[in-house]
């Protein structure tokens, strides 16, 4: 059924639903409720009440319910995994996605994780267990293991037969790998290249043996690259030895790509861990303010420097005024080329059309975008300021020289620290705003004493 995609639709169905719940109509709820997608029934189940939160855990089986519950967020999960009995909810881990139920797992208590793991079908732990022995953010830690695999002797007419049975407990069936004696990868056949072959080929005919793979230890952002890369509905997980162990889904990559991007965008912003708004205001608060006293102490590195360049100052009172203006301009400029440098690890640009183009090209913005605020700059003071050339000139070159350094250092701090293995966008806004405005002011100053003979 399609989406629900207006609030009177969604009212109208919210309303029947509790209806039915409150009439304890069993038969009634489960034609409407299980009529919908599981998206839709996720959405309806976050707005009604708890008790009839609970009513419905009593009008579905735990395989209906695993589908809701694999929908919910992480919280809302243990929230609801609190009210569950211990049998419905080994039954409904027992139906459910291997990796789904290692990620939950993996967030309770250890020894909790290990009872129902004990308690779960003997095949399905196992699988539950290889997957919470990768490293997180790997691609083993991502994977699924409910896949189709071949063999090479199979014909199209058993494959399609076994599909029949197989297919409603697989993740995906466009693609199908295949593989050796050894369980090797050696092949991958898609649906359509199946349904097209005559009966009684084999599958070592029919597939292709250019397969794209990922190693179990590969970061799970560099799988996400790879599929967006070659626009992959799925890609295997092979071991050193290229046994196949997985498949990773185009549906996980996406969220993987929201986990990242969320990171990323706390490194942004000196926010790790804080962005999330279920956190308390004492959490919130307890998480940013290291970052904050962090660029606290890079701001006494800036007040030393006005204190250094002080008798510039006492000298040439009007100086201070322009000092928010360079100190600004250059921090903006560097957060831009920040933004592209970062941008351009993450996608691979830089692999391709290497580091010092990129460096060279942001050099370049800087030096003209230097030159045209320089220009605007000079004749808003030279105007406002009793034609005044040398102040002016002062200020302006001192503005094209801090956004000239500053386009360099937003891109080339990135890129060293991607040097180091560690994540770019950890040199986020705040630093490299904070790092500017130290240099811009060196500049400002230094500029300012040497040219202050005539500017007195």
């Amino acid at each position: 059924m399609d989406k629900l995609k207006t609030d009177r639709k969604r009212n109208e169905y919210k309303k029947e639903i509790v209806k039915h719940l409150e009439s304890r109509n069993l038969k009634a709820f489960r034609e409407t409720f299980l009529e919908l997608h599981p998206t839709d029934q996720v959405e309806l189940f976050h707005e009604i009440e708890r008790p009839q939160q609970k009513q419905v855990l009593l009008f579905l089986s735990p395989a209906e319910f695993a589908d809701l519950f694999e929908g919910l967020e992480l919280e809302d999960q243990l929230i609801v995994f609190e009210g569950l009995s211990y049998q419905y909810a080994v039954s409904m881990f027992n139906t459910m996605s291997a990796d789904d139920v290692a990620d939950f797992l993996a967030e309770i208590d250890s020894d909790r994780a290990d009872d129902i793991l004990s308690s779960m079908d003997l095949e399905e732990a196992k699988r539950v267990e290889e997957l919470m022995s990768y490293a997180p953010k790997t691609a083993g830690a991502i994977m699924t293991k409910e896949f189709v695999r071949l063999s090479v002797e199979s014909s199209a007419k058993e494959v399609i037969a076994e599909l029949r049975e197989s297919a409603p407990n697989a993740e995906t069936i466009y693609y199908l790998y295949v593989v050796d004696q050894q369980q090797k990868l050696a092949g991958v056949v898609s649906l359509r290249d199946l349904i097209i072959a005559t009966p009684e080929m084999t599958v070592e005919e029919i597939m292709s043996t250019q397969v794209v793979s990922v190693s179990e230890h590969e970061d799970q952002e560099d799988v996400a690259r790879l599929i967006k890369e070659y626009d992959f509905l799925a890609v295997p997980v092979v071991t050193p030895e290229k046994r196949l162990v997985g498949i990773i889904t185009v549906d996980d990559v996406i969220d993987v790509l929201e986990e990242e991007t969320t990171e990323d965008f706390d490194e942004f912003a000196a926010t790790r861990g804080a962005t999330d708004l279920s956190l308390t205001a004492v959490t919130a608060a307890r998480k940013r303010a290291p970052w904050l006293i962090l660029l606290m102490f890079f701001g006494l590195i800036t007040a030393n420097i006005i204190g250094q360049f002080e008798s510039t100052l006492e000298q040439v009172v009007l100086l201070a005024a322009f000092m928010p203006l360079i100190m600004g301009t250059a921090g903006n400029t560097g957060t831009q080329s920040l933004a592209v440098a970062v941008r351009g690890i993450a996608t691979g640009s830089f692999d391709r059309g290497g580091v010092w183009k990129t460096v060279k090209r942001e050099l370049g913005t800087g030096v003209i975008l230097g030159i045209v605020c320089m220009v605007v700059l000079m004749g808003i003071i030279y105007v406002f300021y009793n034609g005044d050339f040398i102040l002016a000139f002062t200020v302006g070159f001192s503005l094209f020289a801090a956004l000239s350094v500053a386009a360099v250092i937003g891109a080339t701090v990135p890129v060293a620290i991607n040097k180091l293995k560690i994540d770019p966008a950890v040199a986020s806004g705040p630093f490299i705003t904070t790092l500017n405005d130290i240099i811009s002011l060196m500049i400002y100053f230094t500029i300012a004493t040497t040219l202050l003979d005539q500017l007195l």
